[in-house]
């Protein structure tokens, strides 16, 4: 058999096996699905269905908390990552459709909303913005400082959080996204050239004059957190955490834990590859996403990393959930304080993930996905050079 039609069969496999576990999710009679049906009536009514009493999403019931005391925010158990709803994911919807999956997202639940000024940049904030409009009372927005912009364009070699222009993002962001105060203000990546304490004093100067609510950090190692801890209170890291990138497990999730920092996992999925949908016949559009520049990504790395979604096809198909759902719920399980921010386009991967959420697995299930994972080597780096060397 030749090459290419061994990769065509493996293709089909792959494409037949999907089907079959989000078939399985669900259609199937499994203990999971008992779980969401016996969770579905509140106060009588059928978190299901909407008004006219027609099948519609499942419904986020459980919270979580990120941080500790007068910081602390309780937030839905999934979050949504909004970056993808225009910006580096290649083909993305029309501002009426991306709107209305936020409308629908909130509807089910969803009440964290994560963003960045760099999304763009600026075009993600306001069209988050449009999206809550009318929905402030019912959802908390995170958002980012840090890199540098002049005209308009990043700079790609140094990162910007001096006082100053952490004080003109906050001022930009606040306008974009038409709220009067932001819930949770995270500093993108680390600026080698402000002190972390300088930068947590004047997040504190901001939570002081109201315009924010909460301080948190992206991709920082942990003496950083603890000097920024030490001046502003820290209510969560957002770091990459997926089955293909665990680093944060050596010090960073001990170090949550002692302090009382919640954890936000970005790219649960990695970039989406955890689903299934993507393998080394996927083009990227260079010009809107990053995934064309990422080591992990050329379509070599790709095919070799797909021994890793066949162990979630395996392990997900006799229990009816997909390789989408057994990352995200693996992720879930980890830690009570651990809240993923995933994003989507499509109103049928926001049911199979907001699924996840009811997904518990037992200690032996947890170590069987961290051991058959960890014994497949990741080809390719998260980051190319460049980026890399943004984070701690």
């Amino acid at each position: 058999m030749s090459k290419e039609n061994e990769n065509m069969k493996d293709n089909s496999r792959r494409s037949f096996l999907k089907t079959a576990a989000l078939t399985g999710a669900a259609l199937c009679a499994s203990p999971v699905l008992d779980k969401i049906n016996a969770a579905q009536n509140v106060d009588g009514k059928s978190q299901s269905s909407r008004p006219n009493g027609k099948f519609s999403l499942p419904v986020i019931t459980t919270y979580r908390t990120l941080g500790t005391g007068k910081f602390a925010m309780k937030v839905s158990t999934l979050g949504f990552g909004c970056m993808g709803l225009n910006y580096h994911r290649s083909q993305h919807p029309d501002k009426k459709a991306a709107i209305n999956l936020v409308h629908e997202a909130i509807e089910r639940g969803i009440n964290l909303f994560d963003t960045a000024e760099s999304y763009g940049p600026y075009t993600n904030e306001t069209l988050v913005g449009e999206a809550l409009k009318g929905y402030r009372d019912r959802v908390l927005v995170t958002t980012k400082f840090g890199h540098k912009f002049v005209n308009g364009k990043r700079v790609m070699t140094e990162e910007d959080s001096s006082p100053a222009n952490i004080r003109k993002v906050c001022e930009e962001s606040l306008r974009r996204l038409n709220i009067e105060t932001i819930d949770l203000f995270y500093q993108h990546r680390a600026d080698p050239h402000t002190p972390i304490e300088e930068v947590a004093a004047t997040v504190k100067q901001l939570i002081q004059e109201g315009k924010v609510q909460r301080f948190g950090l992206c991709e920082v190692n942990t003496d950083t957190i603890r000097r920024a801890h030490a001046i502003q209170p820290i209510t969560a890291i957002q770091s990459e955490y997926h089955l293909m990138f665990r680093r944060v497990e050596d010090e960073i999730l001990g170090l949550c834990e002692e302090l009382g920092i919640g954890f936000v996992p970005y790219s649960p999925l990695n970039r989406g590859f955890l689903s299934g949908a993507l393998n080394e016949y996927t083009r990227f559009d260079a010009t809107n996403d990053n995934r064309a520049a990422l080591p992990r990504f050329t379509p070599e790395a790709m095919c070799a990393n797909l021994r890793i979604v066949d162990v979630l096809y395996d392990f997900g198909r006799t229990r009816g959930i997909t390789p989408a759902q057994v990352a995200q719920a693996w992720l879930i399980n980890k830690k009570p304080w651990i809240v993923p921010i995933t994003g989507t386009t499509k109103l049928s991967h926001l049911e199979e993930n907001i699924r996840s959420t009811d997904i518990r697995f037992t200690t032996e299930e947890m170590n069987e996905i961290e051991a058959r994972t960890a014994a497949i080597p990741i080809v390719g780096d998260r980051y190319n050079a460049a980026e890399q060397s943004k984070v701690q």
